[in-house]
This record gives C-alpha cells, sequence and structure tokens, in this order.
C-alpha cells in the first residue's frame, strides 16, 4: 500500500487513540514510529504497532501517563516517563534541554521509568538540527551474555550521537552494542525469513539462523568482549543513573503481558559554542571521510530514506496495515 507520512501518522494515532492512548501520547507515538519506517529501520517502525497496542490493552505500557520532570541541579532535568511509551518523555527532553544547554554549556537528561526508545538516531539529531551534540544512552531488556557467560544479563544498549555539520546535514552514528538491533531480527521472525548466523545464539549458545529461536537464545556481542564492556558501561549510565531497571530486570519490549519495563535512558547534550567554529571544522572532518570512494558518511542512509519518503510516501506491505486497521 501506498500512504504518505502525514496519512500514516493519522491512521496510527486514531488506532491508539482507540485503544484508550491520550491523544498527545498517540501523536507522539506514530510521529516517532512512522519516522522509523520513513528511515528504512522496520523493526522500530509500524511493524511494533500491535505490540505497542497490546501492552497498552494489558497495562504493560500506560497510554494514559501523564510525562513530567524536575531540573534537581542547573544542568540537570530528571524525566518520568511514568510507565507510559517513551517518546513523550523524548519529546520533553528535546523540548527543555537545549534551553539547559546553552546556559550551562552542559546538559543532562534522565529518563526513568521508561519504555523502548525506538530509533535514537531520530532523537539525537533533532538537538543537532539546533546546533547542538548529542549522545544517548538506553537500555533494553536482556537478551545478551556477560563476555565468557551464558546467561541474559545485558540489552543490546544502544549508543546514539549526533553533531552539527556547517553547509549539510547533521553527522549521525546509532548503533546497538549486539552486532544487530533485535528488533531486525523480530522484522525477519515477522517476514519468514532466516538471519545471517553471526547474529545471534539460541538458547544453547549455538550460532543459529532461526529468528524465532535466536529471540529466545542470545545476541552476539558486537565486537566480542568490547562489546560487552560496552554494554555494562550503558547499564551504569543508561539504569544506574536513572534509579531505572537493569537489563536482566527489565521485561520484554515485544511481549503484551508481564510488568513495565521501567527501562532508563541517558542523554548528554553540548553546546559547542565553547569550541571555535565547531561545526565548520567537523564540516573538514566529514567532507575528508566522504572524499575516499566507498566511504558514506554515519547517517546518510537514513537521511535520504526520509527525505525520500516525505516526498514520495510510504510503501507498506498491505498485511502490516490490514494488521493496525484491525487493532482500531
Amino acid at each position: 500500500m501506498h500512504i504518505s507520512l502525514v496519512e500514516a501518522e493519522t491512521l496510527v494515532a486514531g488506532v491508539f487513540e482507540a485503544n484508550g492512548v491520550l491523544p498527545d501520547t498517540a501523536r507522539s507515538v506514530a510521529h516517532a514510529l512512522v519516522q522509523a519506517e520513513a528511515a528504512g529501520q522496520y523493526g522500530h517502525g509500524l511493524r511494533r504497532v500491535p505490540v505497542y497496542i497490546g501492552q497498552a490493552r494489558t497495562g504493560k505500557v500506560d497510554g494514559k501517563a501523564r510525562v513530567s520532570s524536575l531540573q534537581p541541579k542547573p544542568a540537570v532535568l530528571t524525566i518520568d516517563a511514568a510507565l507510559g511509551y517513551a517518546y513523550p518523555a523524548l519529546d520533553l527532553a528535546v523540548e527543555k534541554l537545549p534551553a539547559i544547554a546553552r546556559a550551562q554549556g552542559i546538559a543532562l537528561g534522565l529518563v526513568h521509568r521508561s519504555h523502548h526508545a525506538g530509533v535514537m538516531a531520530l532523537t539525537v539529531e533533532r538537538f543537532a538540527d539546533q546546533g547542538l551534540v548529542a549522545m544517548m544512552f538506553a537500555n533494553a531488556p536482556a537478551s545478551m551474555a556477560a563476555w565468557g557467560g551464558k546467561k541474559r544479563l545485558y540489552g543490546t544498549n544502544p549508543i546514539a550521537f549526533a553533531t552539527p555539520v556547517a553547509g549539510t546535514d547533521p553527522l549521525v552514528i546509532d548503533l546497538a552494542l549486539s552486532t544487530v538491533a533485535a528488533g531486525k531480527i523480530m522484522a525477519a521472525k515477522q517476514q519468514g525469513q532466516q538471519i545471517p548466523a553471526d547474529w545471534a545464539f539460541d538458547s544453547d549458545g549455538q550460532p543459529t539462523t532461526d529468528p524465532d529461536k535466536a529471540l529466545k537464545g542470545l545476541m552476539a556481542p558486537s565486537g566480542g568482549a568490547k562489546g560487552a564492556a560496552l554494554a555494562l558501561m550503558v547499564e551504569v549510565l543508561a539504569a544506574g543513573l536513572t534509579g531505572s531497571n537493569f537489563s536482566y530486570e527489565a521485561s520484554s519490549f515485544m511481549a503484551e503481558d508481564g510488568p513495565p519495563p521501567s527501562v532508563g535512558q541517558t542523554l548528554i547534550v553540548i553546546d559547542p559554542v565553547a569550541g571555535t567554529a565547531a561545526a565548520e571544522r567537523i564540516a573538514e572532518l566529514a567532507g575528508e571521510l566522504a572524499s575516499e570512494d566507498g566511504v558514506r558518511l554515519p547517517g546518510r542512509r537514513g537521511q535520504n530514506a526520509r527525505q525520500r519518503a516525505i516526498a514520495q510516501g510510504l510503501e507498506i506491505d498491505d498485511a502490516v496495515i490490514a494488521a493496525i486497521k484491525a487493532l482500531a
């Protein structure tokens, strides 16, 4: 089915509202999911709608949650997602952190009692569009073992970064600390496809190409021991500093039953004005990278896909659209 971004957001927001989600929250979630779809991140896009709605119906996510914030120190903002969807909390961070960063030089945002943060590139890029440098860390339900272990301890625990670049789009980096994001395995399962053997292990610790066995087993850490160590770092930053559940305490983002995941996200936002002509210097670095054949600047693929989607709309599987409409 061919559909414009506006039509997709209207459809998705209406389905959330029909299931008791507050209108403002429904629009926030719909915008995030449609933008993820437009960026080509299908595992974090419209295929998430049935699970998100199912969790609202069971109470695993509070669709009527009201986000709130406190500023305990001049450069620190704490945000309570109130066991609702993460996107309204992230919208509040994007609204309030820039002013703090410009006043203090740096701002720290701590989000607790939160949920799936989606495509974090889309969040940090919103700061870079305002001339700010941003980093974001999020923990997720456990799917990865400590290096040398076989017990689920860490989540895929993504890291995202964005910086303004003079004269062009921001440079954006978004990566999970597993070899791939769990959303890609979920998408493969929904599409009836196998996965590469180096993406995950089954419950016995053996490499698998079966996405169902992978989702029941362990994600492979990116870079082996180094990826596992970085996942530990994110646990401290995203859960330890925010008072949220550690990954091994959090319930699944993909199941409709169970208690709220109550994970955390940490954002660090920097005003680069202290660095002379920072955006111009970064543009020099980006130019040097792009000058070599075969080198692509991080974030460009998603940015280009979104620009095409804005101009041309989205092509969505009929089954995905039918599943969303059925939820109303």
